[in-house]
Protein backbone atom coordinates (compact mmCIF):
# COMPACT_ATOMS: atom_id res chain seq x y z
CA UNK A 1 0.00 0.00 0.00
CA UNK A 2 2.81 2.43 0.78
CA UNK A 3 4.70 1.98 -2.49
CA UNK A 4 1.62 2.03 -4.71
CA UNK A 5 0.54 5.30 -3.06
CA UNK A 6 3.71 7.16 -4.07
CA UNK A 7 2.16 8.37 -7.31
CA UNK A 8 -1.15 8.02 -9.18
CA UNK A 9 -1.52 7.39 -12.95
CA UNK A 10 -2.95 10.86 -13.67
CA UNK A 11 -0.05 12.63 -11.95
CA UNK A 12 2.45 10.21 -13.49
CA UNK A 13 1.22 11.09 -16.99
CA UNK A 14 1.39 14.81 -16.21
CA UNK A 15 4.93 14.58 -14.79
CA UNK A 16 6.48 11.44 -16.29
CA UNK A 17 10.06 12.40 -15.38
CA UNK A 18 9.18 11.76 -11.73
CA UNK A 19 8.83 8.09 -12.64
CA UNK A 20 12.61 7.77 -12.85
CA UNK A 21 12.78 8.35 -9.09
CA UNK A 22 9.74 6.12 -8.49
CA UNK A 23 11.30 3.29 -10.51
CA UNK A 24 14.60 3.77 -8.68
CA UNK A 25 12.81 3.54 -5.30
CA UNK A 26 10.79 0.47 -6.32
CA UNK A 27 13.91 -1.41 -7.49
CA UNK A 28 16.15 -0.31 -4.64
CA UNK A 29 13.69 -1.45 -1.99
CA UNK A 30 13.20 -4.72 -3.88
CA UNK A 31 16.97 -5.29 -4.08
CA UNK A 32 17.56 -4.58 -0.39
CA UNK A 33 14.67 -6.79 0.71
CA UNK A 34 15.70 -9.65 -1.58
CA UNK A 35 19.28 -9.56 -0.27
CA UNK A 36 18.07 -9.40 3.31
CA UNK A 37 15.39 -12.11 3.22
CA UNK A 38 16.06 -14.27 0.13
CA UNK A 39 19.77 -13.76 -0.54
CA UNK A 40 20.37 -17.07 -2.34
CA UNK A 41 17.47 -16.35 -4.73
CA UNK A 42 17.85 -12.58 -4.87
CA UNK A 43 18.32 -12.43 -8.65
CA UNK A 44 14.68 -13.39 -9.26
CA UNK A 45 13.11 -12.15 -6.03
CA UNK A 46 14.35 -8.58 -6.70
CA UNK A 47 12.63 -8.63 -10.08
CA UNK A 48 9.47 -10.11 -8.57
CA UNK A 49 9.25 -7.50 -5.80
CA UNK A 50 9.85 -4.67 -8.28
CA UNK A 51 7.00 -6.04 -10.41
CA UNK A 52 4.69 -6.26 -7.38
CA UNK A 53 5.28 -2.59 -6.58
CA UNK A 54 4.63 -1.56 -10.20
CA UNK A 55 1.44 -3.52 -10.93
CA UNK A 56 -1.10 -1.08 -9.37
CA UNK A 57 0.36 1.82 -11.36
CA UNK A 58 0.43 -0.22 -14.58
CA UNK A 59 -3.17 -1.37 -14.23
CA UNK A 60 -4.37 2.12 -13.32
CA UNK A 61 -2.62 3.56 -16.38
CA UNK A 62 -4.03 0.93 -18.73
CA UNK A 63 -7.57 1.57 -17.45
CA UNK A 64 -7.02 5.30 -17.97
CA UNK A 65 -5.81 4.72 -21.54
CA UNK A 66 -8.80 2.48 -22.29
CA UNK A 67 -11.10 5.36 -21.38
CA UNK A 68 -9.17 7.62 -23.73
CA UNK A 69 -9.58 5.10 -26.56
CA UNK A 70 -13.34 5.52 -26.26
CA UNK A 71 -13.47 9.30 -25.87
CA UNK A 72 -10.68 10.53 -28.15
CA UNK A 73 -10.68 10.51 -31.94
CA UNK A 74 -8.34 8.21 -33.84
CA UNK A 75 -6.39 11.28 -34.90
CA UNK A 76 -5.58 12.28 -31.33
CA UNK A 77 -5.47 8.96 -29.49
CA UNK A 78 -1.83 8.16 -30.30
CA UNK A 79 -0.80 11.53 -28.89
CA UNK A 80 -2.64 10.63 -25.69
CA UNK A 81 -0.99 7.21 -25.52
CA UNK A 82 2.43 8.86 -25.79
CA UNK A 83 1.86 10.26 -22.30
CA UNK A 84 1.49 6.73 -20.92
CA UNK A 85 4.48 5.49 -22.90
CA UNK A 86 6.63 8.28 -21.46
CA UNK A 87 5.52 7.21 -18.00
CA UNK A 88 6.50 3.59 -18.68
CA UNK A 89 9.86 4.45 -20.25
CA UNK A 90 10.86 6.73 -17.38
CA UNK A 91 9.81 4.01 -14.92
CA UNK A 92 11.99 1.54 -16.82
CA UNK A 93 14.94 3.95 -16.74
CA UNK A 94 14.50 4.18 -12.98
CA UNK A 95 14.73 0.38 -12.79
CA UNK A 96 17.87 0.38 -14.93
CA UNK A 97 19.44 3.14 -12.86
CA UNK A 98 18.87 1.30 -9.59
CA UNK A 99 19.98 -2.13 -10.81
CA UNK A 100 23.06 -0.65 -12.50
CA UNK A 101 24.09 1.41 -9.48
CA UNK A 102 23.87 -1.56 -7.12
CA UNK A 103 25.72 -3.76 -9.60
CA UNK A 104 28.60 -1.28 -9.70
CA UNK A 105 28.90 -0.55 -5.96
CA UNK A 106 28.14 -3.89 -4.29
CA UNK A 107 30.88 -6.46 -3.52
CA UNK A 108 31.54 -9.15 -6.12
CA UNK A 109 30.05 -12.00 -4.07
CA UNK A 110 26.85 -10.03 -3.46
CA UNK A 111 26.61 -9.27 -7.17
CA UNK A 112 26.83 -13.00 -7.92
CA UNK A 113 23.82 -13.59 -5.67
CA UNK A 114 21.85 -10.60 -6.90
CA UNK A 115 22.49 -11.04 -10.65
CA UNK A 116 23.35 -14.73 -11.04
CA UNK A 117 20.53 -15.57 -13.46
CA UNK A 118 20.97 -12.32 -15.37
CA UNK A 119 24.70 -12.98 -15.85
CA UNK A 120 23.93 -16.48 -17.11
CA UNK A 121 21.48 -14.97 -19.59
CA UNK A 122 24.09 -12.47 -20.82
CA UNK A 123 26.67 -15.26 -21.23
CA UNK A 124 24.19 -17.26 -23.32
CA UNK A 125 23.39 -14.22 -25.48
CA UNK A 126 27.08 -13.45 -26.03
CA UNK A 127 27.76 -17.06 -27.00
CA UNK A 128 24.95 -16.92 -29.55
CA UNK A 129 26.17 -13.60 -30.93
CA UNK A 130 29.78 -14.80 -31.26
CA UNK A 131 28.57 -17.72 -33.33
CA UNK A 132 26.87 -15.46 -35.87
CA UNK A 133 28.46 -13.19 -38.44
CA UNK A 134 27.16 -9.63 -38.53
CA UNK A 135 24.92 -9.31 -41.55
CA UNK A 136 21.43 -9.76 -42.94
CA UNK A 137 20.94 -13.25 -41.48
CA UNK A 138 21.89 -12.03 -38.00
CA UNK A 139 19.63 -8.99 -38.43
CA UNK A 140 16.74 -11.32 -39.27
CA UNK A 141 17.45 -13.42 -36.16
CA UNK A 142 17.59 -10.34 -33.92
CA UNK A 143 14.31 -9.00 -35.30
CA UNK A 144 12.54 -12.36 -34.95
CA UNK A 145 13.73 -12.75 -31.33
CA UNK A 146 12.62 -9.21 -30.46
CA UNK A 147 9.25 -9.75 -32.14
CA UNK A 148 8.79 -12.84 -29.96
CA UNK A 149 9.39 -10.70 -26.87
CA UNK A 150 6.96 -8.08 -28.22
CA UNK A 151 4.18 -10.62 -28.65
CA UNK A 152 4.95 -12.13 -25.24
CA UNK A 153 4.35 -8.64 -23.83
CA UNK A 154 1.03 -8.43 -25.66
CA UNK A 155 -0.10 -11.86 -24.48
CA UNK A 156 1.11 -11.38 -20.90
CA UNK A 157 -0.81 -8.12 -20.64
CA UNK A 158 -3.86 -9.68 -22.26
CA UNK A 159 -4.00 -12.61 -19.82
CA UNK A 160 -2.61 -10.93 -16.69
CA UNK A 161 -3.57 -7.26 -17.15
CA UNK A 162 -0.18 -5.75 -16.34
CA UNK A 163 1.78 -8.94 -17.06
CA UNK A 164 4.16 -7.23 -19.49
CA UNK A 165 5.79 -5.39 -16.58
CA UNK A 166 7.42 -8.69 -15.54
CA UNK A 167 9.14 -9.10 -18.91
CA UNK A 168 10.20 -5.46 -18.94
CA UNK A 169 11.52 -5.51 -15.38
CA UNK A 170 13.46 -8.67 -16.19
CA UNK A 171 14.90 -6.94 -19.27
CA UNK A 172 15.84 -3.95 -17.10
CA UNK A 173 17.78 -6.21 -14.74
CA UNK A 174 19.58 -7.96 -17.63
CA UNK A 175 20.47 -4.68 -19.35
CA UNK A 176 21.69 -3.31 -16.01
CA UNK A 177 23.88 -6.35 -15.44
CA UNK A 178 25.40 -5.86 -18.90
CA UNK A 179 25.97 -2.13 -18.33
CA UNK A 180 27.30 -2.77 -14.83
CA UNK A 181 29.71 -5.45 -16.06
CA UNK A 182 30.99 -3.09 -18.76
CA UNK A 183 31.51 -0.29 -16.22
CA UNK A 184 33.22 -2.47 -13.60
CA UNK A 185 35.54 -4.14 -16.10
CA UNK A 186 36.57 -0.88 -17.72
CA UNK A 187 37.00 0.98 -14.44
CA UNK A 188 39.35 -1.75 -13.20
CA UNK A 189 41.38 -1.55 -16.40
CA UNK A 190 41.34 2.25 -16.37
CA UNK A 191 42.48 2.40 -12.75
CA UNK A 192 45.41 0.10 -13.44
CA UNK A 193 46.70 2.12 -16.37
CA UNK A 194 45.74 5.70 -15.51
CA UNK A 195 45.28 5.79 -11.75
CA UNK A 196 42.47 7.12 -9.62
CA UNK A 197 43.10 10.80 -10.26
CA UNK A 198 41.37 11.00 -13.63
CA UNK A 199 37.81 11.18 -12.36
CA UNK A 200 36.49 12.34 -15.73
CA UNK A 201 37.54 9.02 -17.18
CA UNK A 202 35.10 7.20 -14.93
CA UNK A 203 32.20 9.33 -16.12
CA UNK A 204 33.32 8.59 -19.68
CA UNK A 205 33.22 4.86 -18.98
CA UNK A 206 29.75 5.09 -17.42
CA UNK A 207 28.49 7.05 -20.43
CA UNK A 208 29.92 4.48 -22.85
CA UNK A 209 28.35 1.64 -20.88
CA UNK A 210 24.91 3.24 -21.00
CA UNK A 211 25.14 4.23 -24.67
CA UNK A 212 26.37 0.81 -25.78
CA UNK A 213 23.23 -0.94 -24.58
CA UNK A 214 20.64 1.82 -24.72
CA UNK A 215 21.30 3.16 -28.25
CA UNK A 216 19.10 0.45 -29.72
CA UNK A 217 17.69 -0.78 -26.41
CA UNK A 218 15.49 2.25 -25.77
CA UNK A 219 13.61 1.67 -29.06
CA UNK A 220 13.07 -1.98 -28.16
CA UNK A 221 11.79 -1.05 -24.71
CA UNK A 222 9.37 1.53 -26.14
CA UNK A 223 8.10 -1.15 -28.54
CA UNK A 224 7.62 -3.63 -25.69
CA UNK A 225 5.72 -1.06 -23.63
CA UNK A 226 3.52 -0.33 -26.63
CA UNK A 227 2.84 -4.06 -26.89
CA UNK A 228 2.08 -4.24 -23.18
CA UNK A 229 -0.31 -1.31 -23.49
CA UNK A 230 -2.01 -2.90 -26.51
CA UNK A 231 -2.53 -6.22 -24.73
CA UNK A 232 -3.79 -4.47 -21.62
CA UNK A 233 -6.29 -2.43 -23.63
CA UNK A 234 -7.77 -5.59 -25.16
CA UNK A 235 -7.99 -7.23 -21.73
CA UNK A 236 -9.78 -4.25 -20.14
CA UNK A 237 -12.07 -3.82 -23.18
CA UNK A 238 -13.25 -7.45 -23.05
CA UNK A 239 -13.98 -7.26 -19.32
CA UNK A 240 -15.82 -3.93 -19.52
CA UNK A 241 -17.56 -4.06 -22.90
CA UNK A 242 -17.51 -7.62 -24.24
CA UNK A 243 -16.04 -8.55 -27.61
CA UNK A 244 -19.17 -7.89 -29.70
CA UNK A 245 -19.71 -4.26 -28.83
CA UNK A 246 -18.91 -1.23 -30.97
CA UNK A 247 -16.68 0.11 -28.21
CA UNK A 248 -14.60 -3.06 -28.38
CA UNK A 249 -14.21 -2.65 -32.14
CA UNK A 250 -12.93 0.90 -31.64
CA UNK A 251 -10.35 -0.30 -29.14
CA UNK A 252 -9.23 -3.14 -31.45
CA UNK A 253 -8.49 -0.55 -34.17
CA UNK A 254 -6.42 1.39 -31.65
CA UNK A 255 -4.60 -1.81 -30.64
CA UNK A 256 -3.80 -2.67 -34.26
CA UNK A 257 -2.29 0.78 -34.80
CA UNK A 258 -0.18 0.39 -31.66
CA UNK A 259 1.00 -3.08 -32.71
CA UNK A 260 2.08 -1.89 -36.16
CA UNK A 261 4.02 0.97 -34.57
CA UNK A 262 5.72 -1.45 -32.17
CA UNK A 263 6.77 -3.76 -35.02
CA UNK A 264 8.26 -0.82 -36.95
CA UNK A 265 10.29 0.21 -33.88
CA UNK A 266 11.55 -3.37 -33.45
CA UNK A 267 12.83 -3.42 -37.04
CA UNK A 268 14.57 -0.04 -36.65
CA UNK A 269 16.13 -1.14 -33.34
CA UNK A 270 17.41 -4.34 -34.97
CA UNK A 271 19.08 -2.40 -37.78
CA UNK A 272 20.77 -0.10 -35.26
CA UNK A 273 21.90 -3.03 -33.09
CA UNK A 274 23.43 -4.98 -35.98
CA UNK A 275 24.90 -2.25 -38.19
CA UNK A 276 25.33 0.90 -36.05
CA UNK A 277 26.16 -0.08 -32.46
CA UNK A 278 29.16 -2.34 -33.40
CA UNK A 279 30.76 0.54 -35.34
CA UNK A 280 30.96 2.78 -32.26
CA UNK A 281 31.20 0.20 -29.45
CA UNK A 282 33.07 -2.74 -30.92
Amino acid sequence: MVLESIIKPTRAEQKPAEMVLVGFIYSTIAILLSLWVFESHASLIAVFLTVMASIPLMIGTIVLEEKKSLTKSEKHILKEHIKALKLFVYLFLGFVGAFTLWFVVLPSQTIQNLFSVQLQTIAAINARISGNAIGNSFLFEIIINNLKVLFFCIFFSFFYGAGAIFILTWNASVISAAIGSFIRNNIESYAQHIGLAKIAGYFHIVSLGVLKYMTHGILEIVAYFIGGLAGGLISVAIVKHGYRSEKFNNIILDVLNLTVLAVVLIVIAGIIEVFVTPVFFS
